[in-house]
C-alpha cells in the first residue's frame, strides 16, 4: 500500500516511518552455485550453535538464547560470509564472536533512560531515508553535551541498533550523515583517535556490510587530518562509501533531507521530550512485530529479514503468516506513528498536553 506523504506546516519533530513511495531498495545480488553451497554450509553450522563462550566475561557464557537465534537471519549469515570473503569457517567464528561481544558489551541491556542524557541535545538523530530506502542516522558532534565516557560509545551503538529496527524490507544498511561544523561553544568537533579506533573496530567486526553511505560535510582541516590518521584502519570497501562535502541531494531525497546545513527541504527541529519517546516506541513496536513473525515462522535460525520486516508473508521455510495477525501488527505500527504525530503536535509548554498525547 502506498505511503501518503504529508507535507508538514510545522517542523518535523518525530522520526519518519517510511521512505518516499517512489524509493525502491537496490535488488540483492543473486547467489551463484558456489555461494549458495557455502551459505547452506554456514546455515548448518549456525543451527548447530548451542553454547556461547564469552572470553572476557565468563559469567555471561551459556546456552544460545532465543533473541540470538532470531538475530541469526539468512541475510545476517550472508553479510558475515561476504565480510570473510566467503570463508564458512571464518564466518562461523565471527558470528559466535559477535554474539559473545553483544553479551559482554551489554548491548541489549541499554535502556532509553540510560542513553537519554547523551541524546538530550540531538547530537544523534534517526530521521528520513536515502534514495535506496536506507534509514538516515545524523551525527552532530557540534551538539556534544557530555564528557568522554563509555556511555558516549554506548549511545552510538544503541542508535545503530535503532537504525536496524527502522530498516524497511529489502534494506540491510544505513546512511550515516556527519556534520563537522563548529560553533563558538565547540570549535573542535573531532574525536580522540583511540575512540575512533574502538568504534571502527566494533563496526567492522560486529556490523559488517551495514554501512551504505557515509555523507560528511563541513570538514575542517583538523578533521581532515583526523581522517588521514584513521584511514589505514578503514578497509578499502568502506573508504569508497565515504562522500565529502558533496551535494547530498544526490543520495537523499530533498523531501527527507534535513534543511539545516544539508540543503534539504525537511524542516526538522529536535525536541528531546517529543523525539525520544516517539523513536523508542516506534522501534519497540517494530521489534515486537518481528518477534511475532519469527515465532509464527517456526523460530528458525536463517529466517528471512524481508519476512520479519513485513515485506512478504511467507517465511524462509514456506510458513504463511496469518493475515489477521498481520493486520493487527500493521494496526499497532500505525498506532505508534499516530502517537508520534500527536507528540509532535502537542504544546511542549503544557505538560498535560504531552501526557494526553502519549496516552
Amino acid at each position: 500500500m502506498a505511503t501518503l506523504q504529508v507535507i508538514p506546516t510545522k517542523p518535523q519533530k518525530t522520526p519518519l516511518g517510511a521512505p518516499l513511495p517512489e524509493v525502491k531498495p537496490a535488488p540483492r545480488p543473486k547467489l551463484d552455485a558456489e555461494q549458495e553451497a557455502k551459505f547452506k554450509s554456514l546455515l548448518e553450522k549456525a543451527r548447530a550453535f548451542t553454547e556461547i563462550t564469552c572470553p572476557k566475561e565468563t559469567s555471561k557464557s551459556g546456552p544460545i538464547r532465543e533473541n540470538e537465534r532470531m538475530w541469526l537471519t539468512k541475510e545476517c549469515l550472508l553479510r558475515y560470509l561476504r565480510a570473510t570473503r566467503w570463508s564458512v569457517d571464518d564466518a562461523a567464528k565471527r558470528l559466535l564472536a559477535t554474539i559473545a561481544w553483544r553479551r559482554e558489551y551489554g548491548l541489549e541491556e541499554f535502556t532509553p533512560d540510560y542513553i537519554s542524557p547523551e541524546q538530550e541535545t540531538g547530537k544523534q538523530m534517526i530521521v528520513g531515508f536515502d534514495k535506496q530506502g536506507r534509514p538516515c542516522q545524523y551525527l552532530n558532534p557540534w551538539r556534544q553535551n557530555t564528557d568522554a565516557s563509555p556511555r558516549q560509545i554506548h549511545h552510538l551503538f544503541y542508535m545503530v541498533e535503532r537504525v536496524t529496527d527502522m530498516m524497511p524490507p529489502g534494506v540491510e544498511a544505513l546512511s550515516l550523515l556527519i556534520n563537522f561544523k563548529t560553533t563558538k561553544q565547540r570549535s573542535n568537533t573531532s574525536v580522540p583517535v583511540s575512540t575512533a579506533r574502538e568504534v571502527l573496530h566494533i563496526l567492522q567486526n560486529h556490523y559488517p556490510e551495514r554501512l551504505g553511505k557515509a555523507l560528511i560535510i563541513n570538514v575542517p582541516w583538523v578533521v581532515w587530518g583526523f581522517f588521514k590518521i584513521i584511514t589505514p584502519f578503514i578497509d578499502p570497501i568502506t573508504r569508497e562509501k565515504l562522500k565529502f562535502n558533496e551535494d547530498m541531494k544526490a543520495y537523499v531525497p530533498a523531501e527527507q533531507l534535513w534543511s539545516e546545513d544539508w540543503a534539504g527541504n525537511m524542516d526538522f527541529e529536535y525536541d528531546h521530550e517529543t523525539y525520544w519517546p516517539a523513536l523508542n516506541e516506534m522501534c519497540k513496536q517494530r521489534r515486537e512485530e518481528k518477534q511475532r513473525r519469527w515465532e509464527a515462522g517456526g523460530k528458525i535460525i536463517g529466517e528471512s529479514e524481508d519476512y520479519l520486516a513485513g515485506g512478504t508473508k511467507v517465511s524462509a521455510e514456506g510458513v504463511e503468516y496469518s493475515t489477521e495477525a498481520g493486520k493487527e501488527d500493521q494496526k499497532q505500527v500505525e498506532d505508534v506513528d499516530a502517537v508520534g504525530e500527536k507528540l509532535a503536535a502537542a504544546n511542549l509548554q503544557d505538560p498535560e498536553a504531552k501526557v494526553e498525547a502519549a496516552s
